[in-house]
């Protein structure tokens, strides 16, 4: 009975190391489908822009023929390269604004004691609330009544400020020690010196996620830029390509909004690759907070 018992004990560890050797397993087999999951569409878009048009509808991931004819075409017979241009402005524009806006107002309201502070972080709060469909109409108005209608002015101004930069910066704020801030007061630093020399340096990964959740949103946002725009030249990128799949019908259609498709998403890529580290560590302290 006694080496009975001695021999389920000893079994007992290496049952325990099998479970989790198949736990393990498992997990990496559902994770590696659901990558490929996620990333096959994007293989089949970059795959079908370097196929010839009579490729197009082949089952075939791998093209027979790539060419790289159909980005020479797209630049060379299409507005995509003012489309891209359009939205590197309207993004940058717009992300160093609220960048610079929502860094300044979340340091305010994480660093000073002022009446009614509660009730205006509050009331920012409230507006997130807000589906962003309620305020296309006063928008638009707006841009009527100031002649913004088909304008840079009038795309840039509903993204010059976020109310969740605003909550994300302040969250961070906080976490700076006010005692460090009250000695560069001491030694005669300004408050803009505190906040850009001591206090952003402390939040850089909340910056870094700001910048690109800002400039993500701005780049694919398609509902207000394609009620404000009206003629092409104005036109960002997730407008052009709705316009340009309108107007090709055939194959060549498909291969070319497949290769616009693969045009737009480049600077998001190469975006994500580059800021991939202060990206994963703001999500991660976000979470914390």
């Amino acid at each position: 009975m006694r080496r009975l018992t001695a021999l389920s004990a000893a079994a007992a560890p290496r049952r325990a190391a099998a479970s989790r050797s198949l736990t393990g397993a498992a997990s990496y087999v559902l994770l590696t489908a659901g990558v490929l999951a996620m990333v096959f569409p994007f293989l089949w878009m970059v795959a079908t822009s370097l196929k010839p048009p009579g490729e197009v509808f082949s089952l075939s991931l791998i093209p027979q023929q790539a060419t790289l004819a159909n980005y020479a075409e797209l630049f060379r017979d299409s507005s995509f390269p003012k489309w891209i241009s359009n939205s590197f402005i309207v993004a940058l524009v717009t992300t160093a604004s609220v960048i610079f806006f929502d860094t300044i107002t979340g340091y305010v309201l994480a660093k000073f004691s002022f009446y009614g502070k509660q009730v205006i972080f509050v009331a920012i709060l409230s507006t997130l609330m807000v589906p962003t469909e309620m305020l296309i109409i006063p928008w638009y108005l707006l841009s009527v009544k100031l002649g913004w209608v088909d304008t840079f002015a009038g795309l840039l101004f509903p993204g010059l400020i976020s109310a969740f930069g605003i909550f994300l910066m302040k969250q961070f704020m906080e976490s700076v020690p006010s005692e460090l801030l009250d000695a560069a007061r001491i030694d005669g630093m300004s408050e803009w010196g505190i906040l850009f020399k001591i206090a952003v340096p402390l939040v850089r990964p909340a910056l870094a996620t700001l910048f690109i959740l800002s400039f993500l949103g701005s780049w694919n946002a398609f509902i207000w830029p394609l009620i404000i725009t009206q003629t092409e030249a104005n036109f960002t990128i997730p407008v052009g390509t709705a316009f340009f799949s309108s107007e090709l019908k055939d194959n060549s259609g498909w291969v070319m909004i497949m290769t616009g498709a693969a045009v737009s998403v480049l600077p998001l890529i190469l975006l994500f690759f580059l800021f991939q580290k202060q990206i994963i560590r703001g999500i991660s302290l976000t979470g914390l907070k």
